[in-house]
């Protein structure tokens, strides 16, 4: 039954309920279930995918959170393990529109969701769905990197690899290029900005997709170049945005639309979560997306 998988980060986003401020001087702030399969995962389910999740959470009150979050969004979290030791994540952010958005990471020495192993899952019903994304952060640690590439290169149907490349996330940023390599050549699909594009050192793949922010997104397909609008909104905060991108292209994949019209939907959607301050609870639901590329 379930159409879409996603592997990856996930955790609490504690955004501050004042924007335009240091994190020094924050002194309140809301809890949002955050990271890329969290985020991606909800906007598949509000999309009306069937999607599930595999990552870990922690052994406490903010993994029960994202546990029963998701799983009121209409996720499957069977695969959303609990890890006994390590601590769900939390990531702070600053807010200051429409173009720096700086994050502080709490992944140190590590973190659930890059303890996510084989014996979590089940490899072949993962192998068989028809849609699974993975990412460029599942690779900076171990196990999570073997998971992620053994679940990539399995997979029998349409795999999206978005490059995620945060390099203040990897101990030895030198080994991103390599390992994002072999994971794109066993994606059909590549998604990432510029600058990730730039720092995977990436020879040809057959379909990329190239974000571009508010310019919107070029499809690179078979060497054939398709550039897409953006979609112009006034920016509240940024991120969570190419969560909502990559949501909104695998909906439209599966519903057999054409790669360049996919695209289109996605910049949208992304546009949408933009002009807002969360991620994941901003997530469009199908009708808003649908009225908004009217």
């Amino acid at each position: 039954m379930i159409e879409a998988v996603v592997v990856g980060r996930v955790g609490i986003d504690l955004y501050p309920n004042a924007i335009e401020t240091p994190l020094r001087e924050v002194r309140t702030y809301t809890r949002f279930v955050g990271g890329f399969a969290g985020n991606t995962a909800t906007g598949l389910a509000r999309l009306g995918v069937r999607a599930a999740i595999v990552s870990r959470v922690g052994d406490d009150g903010h993994g029960e959170f994202v546990r029963s979050w998701l799983a009121t969004e209409g996720v499957d979290v069977r695969w959303l393990a609990t890890d006994p030791y390590w601590p769900t994540p939390p990531t702070f952010c600053e807010v200051w529109p429409p173009d720096r958005f700086p994050i502080t990471f709490y992944r140190r020495p590590t973190a659930p969701d890059w303890q996510i192993s084989l014996d979590d899952l089940d490899r072949e019903e993962i192998a068989s769905a028809p849609l699974l994304y993975a990412t460029g952060t599942g690779l900076a640690q171990s196990p999570s990197r073997e998971t992620t590439l053994a679940l990539v290169e399995e997979h029998r149907g349409t795999t999206i690899f978005d490059l995620d490349w945060r390099p203040t996330l990897w101990e030895r940023q030198e080994e991103y290029p390599a390992l994002a390599a072999r994971a794109a050549a066993a994606a059909d699909v590549v998604v990432g900005n510029e600058e990730e594009v730039a720092a995977a050192r990436l020879g040809e793949v057959p379909v990329l997709v190239l974000k571009r922010g508010e310019r919107g997104a070029t499809v690179v397909e078979h060497g054939e170049e398709t550039d897409v609008p953006g979609h112009p909104v006034e920016v509240v905060n940024g991120l969570g945005a190419g969560d909502a991108f990559a949501a909104a292209l695998g909906h439209g994949l599966l519903r057999g639309l054409a790669l360049v019209d996919a695209v289109r939907r996605a910049t949208v959607a992304g546009a949408i979560v933009a002009s807002r301050l969360a991620c994941s609870e901003a997530m469009p639901r199908l009708e808003e997306l649908e009225a908004a590329l009217v």
